[in-house]
């Protein structure tokens, strides 16, 4: 007997011993950023010392997409496990928890929590939603989970807006492109040191929770919200750049003349962002503010990482960044996101896991939708159907075959990135086929100059368009959802009248 105690002693002790040794997981979003980043290169004059550290001991995916071209959508599929097309999660505007597949399935930090992870968030993570109820930030997905704060006003003498006419603190009577259905293209200095800022404040909060005592692995999901608009970062961030000798990206007038619907309509136009920052000539303004707010961002970053190779857990945790899509600054007669276009769906995707010491770059076509069958593999979790597939085997082999990814801006709206070549089929049925090797800023659309070569990659890259794209579902606004105090259930009627079971959920 006494010989039985001690062996189930020993195989608890085990048991213990293993949970205690899976990899802890800290992963950092940043919002709307680009390839803006010093080791991507998408920028020659960015200044991000923090993320170009981490690269150095990371896999650096080159060629990383998101599931959709805007917050809601990219983050709603990665923290699902389902593209957009499979959801009907489409625009902004739209819960994630309205989705029937949505509402029985665990969503990634859920998942670990199921599976004996401790999950700890804040800051930006999921898309924000307004409801009766109050703010849904994704508490509900969380074990421990705390409301990012931090403030600061923009220095008005130095502000510009867009909506509000304003140039360099000046009102201008009659202000063009002044009319703005969202949010307000607007930046400027704030009036505050960073450490008052809410996402300095958040990566320092991590840097306490990097140093407390836990029982079990963690999954820490740090949320940044910079670059996002309006660029209001502390004037130190923008002292960083000199307007003088400071470039700003290529853009071509007749950019847009060669995408046209069946009927030969052009389908889209310079947007009123490029055309105000033309008319007033201050698009260098516009992208200095954008790399100040991204250098803010990596400042933050750097506090995280810091307290992560001080900690005790630095030799067995995975870390991983990404932006949620990328950003145009002036590409393609436009700023901002939401377009199928390379600059917006093409993302920085930093990979680290424990024993890398050095530096690998991989070409190969991934997505962020990509990340949770990843982790469930490194980690050694019980496998679940998921849309994206595990970049496991490229953190070993970064040249291993690999197929185009897709991105999704709407029903039956698609991009299909490969490495050379990117196909779009997108507002109105416009297609486009732009040769990435020759023509990187996609000026040129190929869809209508036949040859034998296009005709098949055309074939080849519309097999991996969805099937079926399922109808979008409502906005978050004309539906119940979450109260801030309690976690709402994920049952099919979708009533908020108890608790969230985890052991419900798929």
């Amino acid at each position: 007997m006494r010989s039985i105690l001690v062996l189930i002693a020993l195989c608890n002790a085990s048991a213990t011993l293993a949970q205690v040794q899976k990899p802890n997981i800290v992963m950092i979003a940043v919002d709307d950023l680009n390839d803006w980043i010093g080791v991507y290169g998408g920028h020659p004059q960015i200044k991000t010392p923090n993320i170009d550290r981490l690269a150095q001991t990371s896999m650096v995916f080159r060629n990383a997409s998101c599931p959709g071209p805007v917050c809601g959508p990219s983050r709603s599929a990665l923290l699902s496990g389902f593209m957009p097309s499979k959801t009907g999660v489409y625009g902004n505007s739209q819960n994630m928890l309205n989705s029937e597949i949505l509402k029985t399935h665990a969503t990634l930090p859920e998942y670990f929590s199921k599976n004996g992870y401790l999950t700890i968030s804040s800051g930006k993570i999921f898309h924000e939603h307004s409801t009766p109820n109050g703010r849904d930030n994704g508490q509900w997905a969380f074990d421990i989970w705390e409301d990012a704060k931090g403030g600061g006003k923009v220095q008005e003498s130095k502000s510009f807006s867009r909506a509000k006419g304003i140039i360099n603190g000046k009102k201008i009577e009659n202000a063009l492109y002044s009319k703005n259905g969202g949010v307000d293209f607007a930046f400027g200095p704030m009036d505050v040191e960073k450490e008052a800022t809410k996402d300095y404040r958040t990566a320092k909060w991590f840097e306490k929770k990097l140093q407390d005592k836990y029982d079990k692995p963690f999954f820490m999901a740090v949320g940044i919200s910079k670059p996002h608009l309006p660029f209001y970062v502390p004037e130190e961030f923008f002292n960083m750049y000199g307007l003088d000798t400071l470039k700003v990206p290529e853009f071509r007038m007749d950019d847009l003349d060669d995408i046209v619907d069946k009927n030969g309509k052009k389908v889209y136009k310079a947007e009123d962002d490029f055309l105000w920052t033309q008319h007033y000539g201050i698009q260098k303004e516009a992208v200095r503010a954008y790399m100040a707010a991204v250098s803010y961002a990596d400042a933050c970053v750097g506090v995280v990482l810091d307290a992560i190779a001080k900690s005790k857990y630095a030799e067995n945790t995975i870390v991983i960044l990404w932006g949620d899509h990328g950003w145009h600054l002036g590409e393609k007669l436009r700023f901002r996101k939401a377009t199928l276009w390379r600059e917006s769906t093409q993302l920085p995707f930093i990979f680290h896991v424990p024993g890398m010491e050095k530096r690998q770059d991989c070409y190969r076509n991934v997505n962020l939708i990509d990340i949770y069958p990843t982790l469930i593999e490194l980690c050694n979790l019980p496998k679940k159907e998921l849309d994206g597939k595990s970049i496991a085997p490229l953190l070993k082999k970064p040249g291993l075959e690999w197929t185009p990814t897709v991105t999704t801006s709407g029903k039956g709206e698609h991009s299909v990135m490969s490495e050379k070549w990117h196909y779009i089929c997108g507002r109105n049925g416009a297609e486009e086929l732009y040769n990435l090797e020759k023509d990187p800023m996609e000026w040129t659309n190929l869809i209508n100059k036949k040859s034998t070569e296009t005709v098949s990659v055309i074939k080849k890259l519309r097999s991996y368009l969805p099937v079926n794209d399922a109808e979008p579902i409502k906005d978050a606004n004309n539906s119940e959802s979450v109260n801030e105090s309690a976690k709402p259930p994920r049952v099919p009627d979708y009533t908020i009248k108890s608790k969230r079971i985890l052991s419900k959920l798929n």
